[in-house]
């Protein structure tokens, strides 16, 4: 069985136990040292191990390390795998892991020994990295005898090379396993011609040297989670009759000599997983693993073009490799470095002059450790269909920090993440890989002041309009988590980013010239540039100028309830002063509509909504223009992104009992074999199979439909508003920083029949069409009639 998988099982019992360990900093200077491989750079490709064995008395109660390397590190004890990091960061706040060894230690000889790869120019986007180096500290005096230091012995293998080819959340791996090191891990393993490793320098930990190297800091997250899977069909198979029970259960193939054989596999779902192939035999034999979100149509005719992702008849593959040479010995096992994101593998066997065994192929599941702690009861199978979908979704762009996509990117962009938080805050309860994006983006501000686009990266890249949006982050933080001290020395960061676009404003408020990207949403259309939206003869921009205003509104409010009414007080200022602009420039009378830009050719959702949620239009306009967000096709339309903001628009324009109605792209991309949802609407065209800004659908099931809300900040207060459509018997529940807040509406008869039950310490509203009702603590029952139907 592959060692790695094996020691799957036992990491996942015991990340419970780690977990506490990790948001303990340790006070006392380091005395490690990070370490390499001699003689060695340390800035090119490679793959290199460490090993240390020591001798225990007795089997300790408790032996806690801190772990971190860079780029990336598999630890283990014994032959069993205990960590897997560091989470990904930046030098200036480069994390370590800590880790309770005690579980995998025994009286008597013990080995600790740890890979650690670094893939120097093909690595990921936002792989951040110094040089190659490890490093193990002690967390006391005994435990210091695993610090790293030229006890510990490396070497290289030199049996890895990376496959080129573009990918920014990196390639692949080809593995010559006739040059690569086996059973290096294990406390039988024969390390004598290892040479000892090299000392580098010591480690610092952060504020604790002049800043050179990397600046450690405690990871705040808990280790990833793991989960064996298999992958169940074959659909394909060219050169070779496979088993029935191939690959869904543990089963042996043989491929013949002098043979080439491919076949393709379908986990009939995207994922994100480990690979470990057990193979034996076939010396020289090439085996490669390539990996699809989705098939592709004829690519020399269409492009990138795809077509039903259920499909694979007449299709054609691309995607990134992997690949292996054998070198002819029993039980070999192979696991990808990182993990790879997929739906299908091609698999390709070519063998030389004898037979290769595939002993297995299975996989392991990973991402971040969310559970739903969420509910939605109904029997609505679309409904159910759409967020099982969006968890999926939200899941694979999930790791250590949220990002764009799994399979292209791994980018943790802002515009996508606001979102991604609000998706955990409302299905899981779990607000730590928020907090952690919150910081990222404070880290990642240059000195002019406004964030970069994503966090962590290796290259810079600047949406400013993105910098609006993370003033939108900390604002729904305040208003859904009770920590409001976390937020306290955001402010500046705040203020930062609010005094860059100042610079831009006219006169009137607006802005012009905002440099770098002002992406918007991936639409097209008259007077849009690459995502970004049109700007009259005057330069400005009726949908940044309404960004601009909310950000203000936002900032406004965080100022005051942390108390710096100065503050709140200059950006009221310039949100009235902005509000008076927009309405005086951009509002159409007569359509109804605020237009794009001065000259009123050109008119959008984004701006409309964006309009409606900014508290712009008037109450008796309110119909209109939402009327006109819906079947006023000339608009510029949201695409699956932008809806996330155009739905919010027409619930608080009083339309959210049509919420159902609004779900077709959801209800397309399932139609088109999607497991998760893709990139953009032009499903055809969508470059990314997986994009959790698609998933907003899981916030307003619980928000919209079961109408719960944070009323007031620290979700301290609830509003239950709900807008139930044509549902007549549906419950849910979701996680509340003070516990569970649980709704039940049942019509019966002429009557509709309301069960809500709120946690301790908080109170709230029911709003039943026009009337309200105050809501205590603990359970509180209604029966009202139909003719109060919430609308």
């Amino acid at each position: 069985m592959n060692r790695f998988f094996s020691a799957v099982l036992a990491l996942c019992s015991f990340l419970l136990t780690e977990t506490s360990y990790a948001q303990s900093p340790v006070s006392r200077p380091w005395n490690a040292n990070w370490i390499a491989a001699p003689n060695d750079p340390g800035t090119g490709y490679g793959v290199y191990y460490f090993r240390k064995n020591i001798d225990l008395a007795v089997k300790p109660a408790s032996f806690i390390i801190h772990v971190s390397a860079d780029n990336r590190y598999k630890l283990y004890v014994n032959g069993t795998l205990v960590s897997l990091g560091p989470a990904r960061g930046d030098t200036y706040y480069w994390n370590y892991e800590t880790v309770d060894l005690a579980p995998y230690l025994v009286a008597g000889k013990n080995t600790v020994a740890a890979l650690v790869y670094n893939e120097a120019d093909n690595r990921p986007e936002a792989q951040i990295t110094l040089r190659t180096a490890f490093i193990v500290q002690g967390s006391t005096s005994g435990e210091e005898i695993l610090n790293t230091n030229n006890t510990w012995k490396c070497t290289r293998d030199k049996g890895y090379q990376p496959v080129t080819g573009f990918f920014a959340a990196s390639t692949g791996e080809l593995v010559d396993m006739r040059q690569s090191v086996h059973g290096w891990m294990t406390a039988g393993f024969d390390d004598n011609s290892w040479p000892q490793a090299a000392n580098l320098f010591g480690g610092r930990l952060k504020g604790g040297g002049d800043g050179y190297g990397w600046m450690l800091v405690p990871s705040s997250l808990p280790q990833m989670e793991l989960a064996y899977q298999r992958l169940p069909v074959v659909r394909k198979a060219t050169g070779i009759s496979l088993p029935a029970t191939f690959p869904a259960e543990k089963t042996t193939i043989t491929i013949p000599a002098d043979t080439t054989v491919s076949f393709l596999l379908d986990q009939t779902y995207l994922t994100n997983a480990y690979i470990n192939l057990n193979f034996s035999k076939g010396r020289d034999a090439g085996i490669s693993m390539r990996y699809a979100e989705s098939l592709f149509d004829d690519v020399k005719k269409y492009g990138d073009r795809k077509g039903n992702r259920n499909d694979v008849d007449g299709k054609d593959f691309k995607g990134r490799k992997d690949s292996l040479i054998s070198d002819g010995s029993t039980g070999q096992s192979y696991t990808t470095l990182y993990w790879r994101s997929f739906r299908y593998i091609l698999v390709t066997v070519h063998t030389e002059k004898e037979p290769l065994v595939i002993d297995d192929l299975s996989g392991v599941f990973t991402g971040y450790p969310f559970k739903f702690n969420a509910a939605f009861n109904t029997d609505n199978a679309e409904i159910k269909k759409i967020l099982d979908i969006g968890w999926r979704t939200a899941r694979l762009c999930a790791m250590e920090t949220y990002w764009d996509c799994p399979y292209y990117e791994q980018l943790q962009y802002i515009g996508d993440t606001r979102i991604q938080a609000m998706i955990s805050y409302y299905n899981s309860g779990d607000d730590r890989l928020a907090r952690n994006a919150i910081n990222l983006m404070d880290h990642s501000r240059i000195t002019e002041g406004v964030t970069q686009s994503r966090w962590p990266t290796h290259s810079t890249q600047i949406i400013s309009t993105f910098s609006l949006w993370y003033i939108g982050m900390l604002h729904d933080y305040r208003m859904y988590r009770s920590d409001s001290s976390f937020l306290k020395d955001k402010l500046t960061g705040e203020r930062a980013v609010l005094d860059f676009f100042s610079k831009y404003q006219g006169a009137d408020g607006s802005l012009r010239g905002t440099p770098y990207w002002n992406f918007i949403d991936w639409v097209g259309g008259k007077g849009w540039d690459f995502a970004m939206a049109p700007k009259g003869s005057d330069g400005a921009s009726a949908i940044l100028d309404l960004q601009l205003l909310m950000a203000y509104q936002w900032a406004a409010e965080l100022e005051s309830g942390m108390g710096m009414p100065a503050y709140a007080a200059l950006y009221r200022q310039k949100a009235a002063q902005l509000k008076q602009t927009i309405q005086a420039k951009y509002w159409n009378a007569s359509r109804k509509l605020y237009a794009d830009t001065n000259e009123k050719d050109v008119y959008s959702q984004h701006a409309n909504s964006l309009a409606i949620l900014a508290g712009l239009v008037d109450q008796k306009d309110l119909p209109a223009v939402c009327n006109n967000l819906l079947k006023d096709n000339s608009l510029t339309q949201c695409t699956i992104y932008f809806k996330y903001y155009l739905h919010q628009a027409l619930v608080k324009g009083g339309l959210g009992n049509d919420y159902l109605k609004w779900l077709d792209v959801w209800r397309d991309n399932i139609k088109m074999g999607l497991t998760t949802w893709a990139e953009i609407s032009d499903l055809p065209n969508s470059r990314s199979d997986c994009h959790a800004w698609g998933a907003s659908p899981n916030i307003e099931f619980f928000r919209t439909v079961l109408g719960i809300d944070s009323d007031a900040p620290g979700f301290c207060k609830i509003k239950i508003e709900p807008h139930l459509g044509d549902l007549t018997n549906v419950s849910g529940e979701m996680p509340h920083p003070n516990g569970k807040v649980a709704v039940a509406y049942t019509l019966d008869g002429d009557k509709w029949k309301i069960k809500i039950v709120l946690p301790a310490k908080t109170t709230g509203t029911l709003i039943w069409k026009t009337k309200k009702y105050q809501l205590k603590a603990g359970e509180n029952e209604y029966v009202l009639p139909t003719t109060l139907s919430a609308r």
